[in-house]
């Protein structure tokens, strides 16, 4: 029989088959030395002192987590640089920026109907309202190129938003080289009008500086510069003929070659887009209904608009934009001029017959205007001689006042 091992202190060993688990109890001599139990449970002081910061680390970070309602800024900026698809899967992506209805505005303005004094209004507009104003350099190209439309409409698209661009140009088709299509506005006015102030101004300038006119023509010969309108007209100079004459319909019609060529196609082109893309098209010589249909249909934009125009340190700025030296021709040299802009009297009386329609729907109505000398071929329209104004509606300052404080 195998004898019962003794410990070092007399007796029998307690444990025959070795000390348990944990070591011997306080008070058994010998087994109060340390037992290593696994290899891999060793650690040192410092080992020991790591875990605890480690520790610590943890649980100030989900205080911080706790406290600031996520996690902190540098993890975030982590998670991000290691893997953009797991950040956005836990958090998504940013919110987007809340846009006003539409976002997207074009005035295409055409040349010397109103447009500088429109500029005016919206310099201060942008800065009351914080849209972005974009605007251009380029005063004297309309027509562009296929990879200059793709260049401009590509510089307009990626404008941040909400944004109004405004430059001299024919209309864009923007949804042709796969972009939104924005919203267009423009103003027109009288053709003959229209061409009486452009010949003069081109000349003559006005009265911001009396040598601005220099500027803009510098090549222009002395006997070119003073030609009496007359003589420009009866003669049939190239200025004061086609296709120089057909000018507001290529706004309108687009950058197609044919815009450009006074005839029935572009007109009617010109008039399915001011239909199908110009959410509004105003007359310049009702200016007031056309600043006020703006500030309802795009009161982003042109809140407060008609107030600011009624001031009078607008007035005085307005006025220096006037064309100087303008001189009215013969009757005989307008009924020609009639007669070569055949096609932009029947645009500019579809657009005012257009936007009369619209006022009557916003319930402003539109004023008796008879020009001097109305051609031959122009029927008068329907709101020229079917509504009288009454006496009491004589006073047309004092009615917008009313309408614009509704």
């Amino acid at each position: 029989m195998k004898k019962q091992q003794q410990h070092p202190g007399g007796g029998a060993d307690p444990w025959p088959h070795g000390a348990p688990v944990g070591g011997a109890p306080a008070g058994l001599g010998g087994w109060r030395r340390r037992v290593s139990l696994l290899p891999f449970l060793r650690f040192s002081l410092r080992d020991y002192g790591f875990c605890m910061a480690t520790l610590l680390v943890f649980c100030l970070g989900s205080l911080f987590y706790q406290l600031s309602g996520g996690p902190p800024r540098f993890l975030l900026d982590l998670r991000q640089y290691l893997g953009n698809s797991t950040y956005l899967d836990d958090h998504g992506p940013p919110p987007s920026k809340v846009l006003p209805f539409p976002s997207q505005v074009v005035y295409n303005r055409v040349g010397k109907c109103g447009s500088r004094t429109v500029v005016l209004l919206l310099r201060i507009l942008s800065e009351k309202h914080g849209f972005n104003l974009v605007t251009s350099d380029i005063h004297n190209k309309t027509r562009l190129t296929k990879n200059e439309q793709m260049e401009l409409i590509k510089n307009i698209s990626t404008a941040e938003q909400p944004y109004l661009f405004t430059r001299h140009v024919h209309f864009l088709n923007f949804s042709r080289f796969g972009g939104d299509q924005p919203v267009y506005i423009n103003i027109i006015r009288d053709p003959v009008s229209r061409f009486l102030s452009n010949y003069f101004f081109r000349r003559f300038g006005d009265w911001r500086g009396e040598q601005n006119h220099m500027i803009r023509t510098p090549s222009m010969r002395q006997e070119e510069r003073y030609l009496d309108i007359n003589e420009c007209i009866l003669e049939n100079y190239p200025e004061c003929s086609n296709p120089r004459l057909f000018y507001i319909i290529p706004y309108f019609c687009g950058q197609h070659p044919r815009c450009r060529e006074p005839g029935e196609w572009a007109l009617e082109r010109a008039k399915l887009n001011v239909n199908e893309n110009f959410l509004l098209v105003g007359i310049l010589e009702e200016l007031e209904d056309v600043l006020l249909l703006l500030e309802r249909f795009l009161p982003h934009y042109f809140k407060g608009v008609l107030s600011i125009y009624k001031d009078p340190e607008h007035r005085k700025l307005g006025n220096m934009t006037v064309t100087v030296k303008k001189t009215v021709p013969s009757p005989e040299a307008v009924q020609i001029l009639y007669q070569r802009m055949r096609y932009e009297y029947q645009f500019y009386h579809y657009v005012k017959e257009q936007f009369h329609l619209l006022k009557r729907k916003f319930g402003l109505k539109s004023r008796v205007s008879r020009p001097a000398l109305r051609p031959q071929f122009f029927i008068p329209t329907p709101l020229e001689t079917e509504e009288p104004m009454d006496d009491e509606e004589q006073d047309d300052e004092k009615w917008l006042e009313d309408i614009y404080k509704r």
